[in-house]
């Protein structure tokens, strides 16, 4: 069975923060219980799905990543950690960066994986942070992506 990438419902946000709680706290797991399963529900459903293309990989029902994007920004990029190094994070970037010329996007400065792959993909680090101006108070970094012609 193949990988599909499609752009998802509102009624798929539940799954859509299932798949980005399950990533967070695996791979940031001095953060991991900031929200409530509800708390995430209702980030995905009532914040990002109306500012933003949110697409998802799945394989047969499930549901295996998602990115949530808009102009220039990319917002969220989580992949169950089951489905990490198989290209699918990959798949769904492409997704945002054939509909942008530019992206920007934050990560955390700890989380290197995500990193690596930003950087792999094109994006530099032109700014980082004390984390003073996020919610999680955790030092992140700036990246920006550019097509280039």
């Amino acid at each position: 069975m193949s990988i599909v990438v499609r752009r998802l419902r509102q009624s798929e946000m539940p799954a859509a923060a299932r798949v980005h709680r399950a990533s967070f706290d695996e791979r940031l797991p001095w953060l991991a219980g900031l929200h409530t399963p509800e708390e995430d529900r209702r980030y995905w459903s009532d914040h990002l799905f109306p500012s933003c293309e949110i697409w998802g990989a799945e394989k047969g029902s499930g549901l295996l990543g998602v990115i949530a994007f808009r102009k220039d920004w990319v917002d969220q990029l989580y992949l169950l950690p089951g489905a990490q190094g198989e290209g699918i994070g990959s798949k769904l970037l492409e997704v945002a960066r054939n509909a942008h010329p530019q992206l920007f996007l934050w990560t955390f400065q700890r989380n290197l994986a995500a990193r690596r792959f930003y950087e792999r993909h094109g994006f530099q680090s032109i700014r980082e942070t004390d984390g003073a101006d996020n919610e999680e108070r955790e030092p992140d970094v700036l990246y920006r992506w550019m097509r280039s012609e």
